[in-house]
């Protein structure tokens, strides 16, 4: 009995011992073969990415680059022809042209009404995605399909046609005001102004940001909201405690692309708005085949940039973030 009792005692300990042991890492054995497949998968992406990467680097990377030295006074090389034909033009490597657009009284009056009139579509827009994509979780019904038919309309509406109906629609002598003659009182003209640029941009914009908005907000489970209700929530509590909140990546990234889509318009400022001040888009146009300065119109391209890449961090924040939730 005591040689069992020993040998059980041993076998405790031992079975102790082995449990606070750390159990040890599995090694990793590289055979020349192994190696020989790494290359060669890794030979194999550096073929594939190749073409794309080249195509990005010649297309994209280099004449943006070779603008960026054009606008900075480099003025050799490929960009000495525009350097003979332009006028204004800055030889020396400086900052000199940016300096000379900031100390501009109407460029920056330019720029002052590009960024109202960015931010002002942006809020409009995403808020009015909001509304619909709200009505069309919440309510449904016929409602809601109208409001989503008439929000996706616009995809199916060239920016030129829809440009010029907004002018016609809001000129002086367009239905708008003829509408309110006949009915024996005046109505604002808005067409030639910042207001019609800015219903217009919201018409453009609309569709997309609906798109992705409800798409998020009909993706939320019923669960959440029923179980908002049955803690006493009201429509308007679980909108702002449960579909709003959890509708925020794409809130941001469709606020992003409205911003940058509004922020480099042409057609849409080109047709409908005065002509000063102008929307930063018509003004790298008329910079660069009006006035014949390329490298004014260029610099004018990197500060549109400087702000879109504001934005792009943004997005990019966005997306990051939903591959951590969805990862």
């Amino acid at each position: 009995m005591s040689e069992t009792t020993e040998l059980g005692t041993q076998v405790g300990r031992v079975s102790d011992d082995s449990s606070t042991d750390p159990v040890p890492a599995p090694v990793k054995i590289d055979t020349p073969t192994k190696r020989a497949d790494h290359r060669r998968h890794t030979a194999t992406g550096m073929v594939l990415v190749a073409a794309p990467t080249a195509v990005v680097l010649v297309f994209v990377a280099f004449p943006v680059f070779n603008a960026l030295l054009f606008s900075l006074g480099f003025t050799g090389g490929i960009n000495s022809t525009l350097a003979e034909i332009g006028q204004d033009i800055i030889s020396t490597p400086s900052f000199a042209v940016f300096e000379n657009l900031f100390h501009d009284s109407m460029y920056m009056r330019d720029l002052g009404a590009t960024l109202i009139v960015t931010f002002a579509s942006t809020v409009l827009t995403i808020g009015a995605a909001c509304v619909i994509s709200i009505i069309l979780r919440l309510y449904g019904g016929y409602l809601g399909k109208l409001l989503s038919i008439l929000a996706v309309v616009p995809l199916f509406v060239p920016v030129v046609i829809a440009s010029w109906a907004i002018l016609t629609f809001y000129d002086g002598t367009g239905f708008l005001r003829s509408v309110a003659a006949s009915l024996g009182f005046s109505a604002p003209t808005w067409g030639f102004t910042l207001t019609a640029v800015t219903i217009g941009s919201v018409w453009t914009s609309l569709p997309f940001a609906v798109l992705l908005i409800a798409g998020a907000m009909q993706g939320i489970p019923d669960a959440l909201l029923e179980a908002a209700h049955d803690a006493g929530a009201g429509n308007w509590q679980a909108i702002w405690h449960v579909l709003l909140p959890l509708a925020k990546i794409p809130l941001t990234i469709a606020s992003t692309f409205t911003f940058i889509g509004v922020l480099g318009s042409f057609t849409v400022p080109y047709f409908t708005g005065p002509n000063s001040p102008t929307m930063l888009g018509v003004d790298l146009s008329r910079y660069f085949t009006a006035f014949n300065r390329p490298q004014q119109s260029t610099a004018q391209a990197f500060v549109v940039f400087a702000f879109a890449s504001v934005a792009a961090g943004l997005y990019l924040w966005a997306t990051m973030h939903s591959n951590e939730q969805t990862s």
